[in-house]
């Protein structure tokens, strides 16, 4: 079987998108999957559009991705030049020859002095693909204008050039979006003309918002960039899962799942035919889950720069170990951890209806003074913190709901929570001792 050969394509006219990032992924995880090679080539022809750092930017947040590639602009390879404005003259050579063999003729504009070179459609012709993922599908010749191949400047249009990069580069699958279907007979117009194989095309659907209405980048309701979200500190591993579930099943039940995985799993025929819905609940909820499987050193790490940025002091990595330990379970990116740690730290302590009636109804007061008097007794540590509350919930033979909640309401002013003697412990004793009094002081005002 002939080696598998498939590229990602971009424009270096802005930063990776979600559109973008799921065509490179597919491609590469088809590649990968099948033991093929993954090629990237950067389509600069637009010069107009190009920005400065557009290669950097694709380049730098599909590595952050997790998408690795055999070849490209960055590291070469035995077909390149990768950028198209370096193969202009590839282009002239495949152009001519076409004129040679009377299936393209050039076209002067007025006031140009410069003709531009449009294939002449042949008539009466048939062309039919097997998609990969929409089955066959046809096009006839008359549906067809004569279109230019090569524009007055000497620069190839899309449709010509992607033709001649891919059979050089001996490209064997196309996996792209749906909007170049009406692109596919154009090249396979070129690809006959020079007598040459044509790689298998494959056609992916369009990813829509939550209304269904197809995601445009005008859409303010979703973060589009791969950027945006390395920015807020969602994890590389959850966009790869989560990019891979917008137009593609693994089949099982589980969608939580390791690039090693998806990679094992990725079959083509999975790929779905119904547009893909960006929903952001689920894209939470796969980033919650990997950031659950992290162990407690890289959520640290992941935490840090946050709050670091947030100008929140670090007094030594025990204390933030103790802290991001804390809320690992709550955390569903890693820049939420600034507002949690203001909740939690800076939240003016007020206790609301619902915990006052509950603190009430389970007749708390004795617990609270006498948790007041133990706890100036202990060594201020979590492990402390937790003996001392099991010892006066024995003392006061209260157990259960009735001694956590009461002191959780009493030193956090929340019914539920993190880890209790973790919470404790770094409000520290002096802020813990002022809150349990406080909330004595409201009891006994009613």
């Amino acid at each position: 079987m002939k080696e598998i050969r498939v590229r990602y394509a971009p424009s270096p006219t802005g930063e990776l998108h979600i559109g973008n990032a799921r065509t490179a992924l597919f491609n590469y995880l088809f590649a990968r999957h099948h033991r093929g090679k993954f090629i990237i080539r950067i389509e600069d022809t637009d010069v107009a559009r190009n920005v400065k750092g557009g290669v950097e930017s694709q380049l730098k947040y599909l590595s952050w991705l997790g998408v690795d590639w055999d070849e490209g602009p960055d590291i070469g390879g035995p077909y390149g030049p990768y950028f198209q404005l370096q193969r202009l003259d590839l282009y002239q050579e495949y152009v001519n020859k076409l004129i040679d063999m009377g299936m393209a003729y050039h076209d002067y504009r007025e006031g140009s002095d410069t003709p531009a070179v449009r294939m002449k459609v042949p008539k009466n012709v048939t062309y039919t693909f097997n998609d990969m993922v929409r089955g066959e599908l046809k096009f006839e010749s008359s549906e067809v204008e004569d279109w230019i191949l090569i524009k007055d400047n000497g620069i190839p249009t899309y449709n010509f050039a992607v033709v001649i990069d891919d059979h050089f580069m001996k490209i064997t699958h196309v996996l792209r979006g749906e909007e170049h279907i009406t692109n596919t007979p154009k090249q396979i117009m070129v690809y006959q003309a020079f007598d040459w194989d044509v790689p298998t095309f494959g056609h992916m659907t369009i990813i829509v918002n939550e209304e269904k209405k197809k995601l445009s980048k005008r859409d303010v309701t979703v973060m589009q960039f791969l950027s945006q979200y390395a920015d807020l500190g969602y994890l590389p591993q959850a966009m790869l899962n989560f990019i891979t579930l917008l137009g593609w099943s693994p089949g099982g039940e589980e969608e939580i799942l390791s690039k090693e995985e998806i990679i094992e799993l990725f079959d083509e025929s999975r790929l779905s035919k119904a547009p893909a819905m960006f929903d952001k609940n689920k894209l939470t909820y796969i980033n919650s889950r990997h950031i659950k499987n992290l162990d407690s050193e890289s959520f640290m790490e992941l935490c840090r720069p946050f709050l670091e940025k947030a100008n929140i002091e670090i007094k030594n990595d025990e204390w933030l170990k103790d802290l991001t330990d804390l809320f690992h379970d709550r955390v569903s990116y890693g820049a939420e951890i600034v507002s949690l740690y203001e909740e939690f730290f800076n939240k003016p302590f007020e206790l609301g209806k619902e915990e006052l009636n509950f603190l009430k109804e389970a007749n708390s007061k004795v617990l609270i003074e006498t948790f007041i008097t133990e706890i100036d007794k202990i060594e201020f540590t979590p492990d402390q913190i937790q003996e001392l509350v099991k010892k006066v919930g024995k003392d006061l033979s209260i157990k259960g709901k009735n001694l956590f909640m009461p002191i959780r309401i009493a030193t956090t002013a929340q019914m539920y929570g993190p880890s209790l003697p973790h919470a404790i412990y770094l409000l520290e004793k002096p802020t813990v001792i002022s809150r349990l009094k406080h909330t004595l002081s409201q009891l006994e005002e009613k």
